[in-house]
């Protein structure tokens, strides 16, 4: 058994909360963040293999910066593979959703292609429903409360969304379950699709190429790895990797950093509590 590095918890003083299974939908996650500070809090948000949106409910809007900003606003929707970028405010009180695209496509009532790597304001999506609901969330008294609040809002959406392609949700989780190993080329053949069509359904719906796909799951599940303290010549050859400068070349392109530098990013660090299986994938 390999020995793995133990590594301080920066989000320790972090309060985050997590729903009740009851309260959950498929390809839906949700975690609530209460962080305080003795100033302006700087956080750098790293792409995964998710929607996110992020409602904040406290009164204090979000300025970001990268992904397409500067953009300030109190709640926020970030397509695939975003760009890094950075998120500041006075303190944090929000509840972040983690869309598997599956739930995204009908929830967000947009093709994910139009949204893609940008961050975008909830209010440009969903008008006035995105101020009730944060008016909601404020008024509410516990995490339990909110979590429903926000189940009841995407359930409405999904049951008057449109679904995405079978074969679409089918060749994104053989994506997700091999941990971006699969061959995407043998994806459209094992669903009867020609690769043309599968590429353009999937990118449409998904918002992302199924090869980009498969490099994001697959930089995901290392980069997680890293963050337990495994070494990136460990991850390399355990993620299916050409070598460690192939590793180095996709956490550089996913983060704009290193490795190392990566492994110590405070929202990465809190995804055992927030994420306990690095939810909103499948």
């Amino acid at each position: 058994m390999r020995p793995v590095r133990q590594r301080a918890d920066p989000t320790a003083a972090w309060e985050i909360a997590r729903p009740s299974r009851a309260t959950t939908l498929p390809g839906v996650d949700m975690a609530g963040f209460r962080i305080h500070g003795g100033g302006p809090i700087d956080l750098r948000a790293i792409p995964h293999p998710a929607v996110t949106v992020a409602v904040e409910f406290a009164g204090r809007p979000f300025d970001i910066h990268g992904a397409g900003g500067p953009l300030r606003s109190q709640s926020l929707a970030a397509g695939l593979a975003f760009s890094p970028f950075q998120v500041r405010a006075e303190s944090i009180e929000c509840v972040q959703i983690r869309l598997s695209p599956l739930a995204a496509h009908p929830m967000l009532g947009l093709s994910l292609a139009e949204l893609r790597g940008s961050v975008i304001a909830l209010d440009d999506l969903w008008g006035r429903d995105a101020l009730r609901l944060r008016e909601r969330l404020h008024h509410a008294r516990t995490w339990p409360e909110r979590f429903a609040l926000i189940g009841t809002e995407l359930m409405t959406r999904l049951q008057a969304g449109q679904m995405v392609d079978t074969e679409v949700a089918w060749a994104w989780r053989q994506i997700v379950a091999s941990h971006g190993r699969a061959r995407v080329s043998d994806l459209a053949a094992q669903t009867g699709w020609s690769r043309q069509r599968m590429w353009s359904r999937f990118g449409s719906q998904i918002g992302l190429t199924p090869k980009r796909a498969a490099m994001l799951v697959r930089f995901d599940h290392a980069v997680h790895r890293l963050v337990e303290g495994r070494t990136p010549a460990q991850v390399a050859a355990d993620g299916g990797y050409a070598d460690q400068s192939h590793l180095h070349h996709d956490v550089r392109a996913f983060t704009g950093t290193t490795p190392t530098a990566a492994a110590n990013e405070p929202w990465l660090a809190a995804d055992d509590t927030a994420w306990p299986v690095h939810g909103g994938a499948a």
